[in-house]
């Protein structure tokens, strides 16, 4: 192995790791995050993260089962639910995008996504 060899070794994993971060760093830079709440598939409830949210709990009693989910600052979670398993429950907070919390009994799934520029910012309820 030459001297040039190694140098182009150093060099490859340098970009490579320099890359790694940029796209790291640029894959989860959202301005906004929110709050998808879905029942079989479909969406039925967003919100934005605000500050007017915090410590709120939100009812989703649906012909599956019933949750109760709490808002908390730039996190939430699922307090109380009806399934017999827990699980959602016992899950806790989440607080970063692309994070879910499943209760497959309910066929619920609460996720935190990121608004991009092309999205629509809004509540609905």
């Amino acid at each position: 192995m030459t001297k040039g060899d190694k140098f182009l070794m150093i060099f490859i994993v340098v970009i490579s790791i320099l890359s790694l971060a940029y796209v790291k760093r640029s894959a989860f830079n959202y301005k906004e995050k929110y709050i998808s709440v879905q029942v079989n598939g479909e969406e039925i409830k967003k919100f934005i993260f605000d500050s007017n949210l915090i410590g709120k709990t939100i009812p989703v009693e649906t012909q599956y089962g019933y949750n109760l989910i709490e808002i908390g600052k730039e996190k939430v979670r699922v307090i109380e639910a009806d399934c017999p398993d827990q699980l959602d429950v016992k899950q806790g907070y989440i607080s970063k995008v692309g994070e879910v919390i499943v209760c497959l009994p309910n066929r619920l799934v609460i996720e935190i996504k990121g608004v991009d520029e092309g999205d629509v910012d809004y509540i609905s309820r």
